[in-house]
């Protein structure tokens, strides 16, 4: 049965395309009895003639990933693209670290633990990429000892 046109009527009353106009099947003589737009108003109304609902992407699959990711699996090796370095770049490692460092040498200088002196010298230092980590830094304060008692 061909109801094109009472569809494309029903498609610019429901303001979307003639695919997503759902016409009952069941209901198909009063849809072909219908010639106006008003006729076809009233079997909306009625629910013979209704809006499909768009088609959608599912974004489950991404979240699965990323939840997994996050967990920390699907990052080894076989995964991987570009240099360790384009990855976790050189100067970010290094600003990570200077700032770390230089957190440290405050904290031990607010608290008085560190004379002030001592906190530039030891400040250049960190500067100049002498320690690898705080622990190597508390460490060569307590070698050289430097904490007041």
């Amino acid at each position: 049965m061909d109801v094109y046109v009472q569809r494309r009527i029903a498609a610019d009353i429901l303001k979307c395309g003639v695919d997503r106009v759902w016409i009952d099947p069941e209901r198909l003589e009063d849809v072909k009895a219908a010639l106006s737009r008003d006729d076809i108003r009233e079997l909306i109304k009625k629910g013979v003639i209704r809006k499909l609902q768009k088609k959608g992407i599912s974004s489950a699959r991404v979240k699965k990933l990323k939840e997994q990711r996050k967990k920390g699996r699907r990052r080894g090796p076989g995964s991987r693209r570009g240099a360790a370095g384009a990855r976790n770049p050189p100067k970010e490692q290094w600003m990570m670290t200077v700032r770390a460092l230089r957190k440290l040498l405050k904290q031990l200088r607010d608290e008085g633990k560190i004379e002030k002196r001592v906190y530039r010298k030891l400040y250049r230092m960190a500067k100049g990429g002498f320690f690898r980590s705080k622990s190597h830094l508390m460490l060569y304060i307590e070698e050289h000892e430097l904490i007041k008692q």
